[in-house]
């Protein structure tokens, strides 16, 4: 059976992701970091240098949790619709906007498809264009710097359709090396950010370009002007050019209105003579008219989130002078020992224990290996604080199982040492974490090289989801 999944199915999955951030009956998602310990063989493979895939089960996720160390919640702000970044460069040839590329109709760069071709550009001044036409396939050599509602051309013999400009926060938050971020000209998705001068201007079924497909020979040389453009639309009219007995070119003079297809009858043209195996394709536009939807015209099925970690904010609860190798995001996660959705600007995910002030605990190191002296326990040391007496620590399935191979709580009172440093410390309590683990949808996960954390560092997250 032949089929496919348009890429209208992809970016209306797009939409309910980004609307489900806001919406009334909002899902809560929070950015989630974890894994302080190093990759290697022995604890699920890979190198740091080198991190492992993850894997897409259950038990990888269940392990996601033992691993995670503080999230923080995501909110409309973070995110944004974006489309690879396609940066404006001299000398490039950039392809035409053309609806119906296929494995028989490809573009300039062989694409296929139309998203895949390498048709909008954004210039050095954060506005985002259309390649409406590239003088037949040459390089570009002018900026385009206009921002007026019908297409134009620059000096090289480009035609550019102005889409929108990126605001200022928009570079900061969404526009990184490989991606670009999408104003929703319509505004139906981003609520204030609509470019309505642009969208209210479309013109829907209006023909901007006519490509010739095939020049023929035999035609009478000149330019044939008011040759009306047939279809199913209105009062499309171009201006045909023969040279050599061969069609040179077609313009459009009026683009009309309401196609949503069209054709030039070149045979009928009066006075082109007797000609044979021209063909004429006047290029379709989007539905509601170019720059009517840009979301839909660039095809925006990526979502970028964008999250900033400064320091040890949440209290505490992003620890400092540790390093994390994971980052991930998480739907609807509960309040630990609940079945509460969490809505804390941010969450916990680290057990810990609390001693006495009397015997002094010891100074305990990142990474070590804790042992209860009365349970057996074992966990792996994740941050000390010695001025609240408090050690934050995770037990995983290869640094947190006793000597019978099973993960065992810390029992109350009892006296934990340091495998590494030798410090011991009396413990006053046991502490969960804030987020109940296993509660909750892991969404997306990604494992990186290490990032250390220090208290004037800020971390600026950047996920990518692709629909």
């Amino acid at each position: 059976m032949a089929a496919i999944v348009t890429h209208k199915f992809r970016i209306h999955n797009a939409e309910q992701f980004y609307e489900s951030v806001g919406e009334a009956a909002a899902s809560t998602y929070y950015l989630f970091i974890g894994r302080p310990q190093a990759f290697d063989t022995t604890t699920g493979g890979g190198t740091d240098s080198s991190p492992p895939t993850p894997n897409d089960d259950m038990v990888s996720e269940y392990a996601q949790f033992r691993e995670m160390m503080a999230a923080k919640k995501v909110t409309a702000s973070d995110i944004s619709f974006v489309v690879p970044r396609r940066t404006w460069a001299t000398g490039t040839t950039y392809d035409i906007y053309r609806p119906d590329y296929s494995s028989s109709i490809t573009s300039n760069s062989s694409a296929t498809n139309l998203f895949n071709a390498t048709y909008y550009i954004m210039t050095s001044e954060y506005k985002v264009y259309k390649c409406m036409g590239n003088d037949s396939n040459t390089a570009s050599t002018v900026e385009p710097t206009a921002t007026g509602n019908t297409e134009f051309s620059t000096g090289d013999g480009y035609y550019w359709k102005y889409m929108y400009t990126m605001t200022s926060t928009q570079t900061a938050n969404f526009l990184s090396t490989d991606f670009m971020p999408v104003i929703d000209t319509l505004g139906t998705q981003v609520p204030g950010a609509s470019q309505s001068t642009v969208s209210s201007n479309a013109v829907d079924g209006e023909l901007r370009q006519i490509a010739v497909t095939t020049a023929g020979s035999g035609y009478t040389n000149g330019s044939f002007t008011s040759v009306p453009i047939r279809g199913d639309g209105a009062s499309g009219v171009c201006t045909v050019v023969v040279s050599g007995g061969a069609l040179s070119s077609a313009t459009v003079t009026t683009p009309g209105t309401g196609y949503t297809f069209a054709t030039v009858d070149v045979a009928n043209i009066s006075g082109i003579g007797g000609g044979s195996g021209g063909v004429l394709t006047p290029h379709v536009g989007p539905k509601g008219g170019h720059g009517y939807d840009a979301l839909k015209e660039l095809g925006a099925f990526y979502v970028m989130i964008n999250v900033s970690l400064a320091g040890a904010e949440g209290s505490g609860d992003f620890v400092i002078s540790q390093d994390f190798r994971r980052v991930g995001l998480i739907r609807n996660p509960y309040n630990y020992g609940t079945t509460t959705v969490s809505t804390g600007a941010t969450l916990s995910g680290l057990r810990s224990v609390t001693f006495n002030s009397s015997p002094t605990p010891g100074t305990f190191v990142n990474d070590e290996v804790l042992t209860g002296g009365t349970s057996g326990a074992k966990g792996k040391v994740v941050n000390w604080d010695s001025s609240g007496r408090i050690l934050k620590y995770i037990q995983t399935q290869w640094t947190g199982i006793d000597s019978v191979k099973n993960i065992t709580a810390f029992a109350g009172t009892e006296v934990v040492t340091g495998t590494t440093s030798s410090a011991t410390g009396t413990m006053s309590a046991v502490n969960n974490p804030e987020i109940a683990y296993h509660s909750g949808d892991v969404m997306y996960v990604e494992n990186r090289v290490p990032i250390t954390r220090a208290s004037d560092q800020t971390e600026n997250i950047k996920l990518i989801v692709e629909f």
